[in-house]
C-alpha cells in the first residue's frame, strides 16, 4: 500500500500563497487518483482537490476554484496544492489522500489511503 506525507504548511497572512507537498512512498503514485481534503477547526473533513491518474483531469470545490491549482508529478512521486490568495477560511487541517479508481470522488470515506496532515494558518 502506499504511504503519503504532507509537507509545506504554516502561518500566512490573508492574501498570500503556500505550496502544499505530499510524497508518496510503497508504491508508484501513478497507481492512483490523488485528493487534497482539509478540516477546519471543529468542523468536517471536506474536498478541496482531485486529480485522476493514467492523465485524469483536476477537479476543485467551489471555495477553492480559480484560487488552488493541484498537480502531481508521478516521477517524483509527490503531488502538490498551490494555495493562491488566502482567506483566514482556509484555515485547517490539509490532508492528501488517495484511492485506486479511476473515478472522481469527492467525499472522503471513499478515499483509502491519507497522510497526517499539515497545519494551514490565515491570519494576520
Amino acid at each position: 500500500q502506499v504511504q503519503l506525507v504532507e509537507s509545506g504548511g504554516g502561518l500566512v497572512q490573508p492574501g498570500g500563497s503556500l505550496r502544499l507537498s505530499c510524497a508518496a512512498s510503497g508504491r508508484p503514485l501513478s497507481m492512483y487518483t490523488m485528493g487534497w481534503f482539509r478540516q477546519p477547526p471543529g468542523m468536517d473533513r471536506e474536498f478541496v482537490a482531485h486529480f485522476g491518474r493514467s492523465g485524469g483531469t483536476t477537479y476543485y470545490a467551489d471555495s477553492v476554484r480559480d484560487r488552488f491549482v493541484m498537480s502531481r508529478d508521478d516521477a517524483k512521486n509527490t503531488v502538490f496544492l498551490q494555495m493562491n490568495n488566502l482567506k483566514p477560511e482556509d484555515t485547517a487541517v490539509y490532508f492528501c489522500a488517495a484511492h485506486r479508481s479511476l473515478l472522481l470522488k469527492t467525499g472522503p470515506t471513499q478515499y483509502d489511503y491519507w497522510g497526517q496532515g499539515t497545519q494551514v494558518t490565515v491570519s494576520s
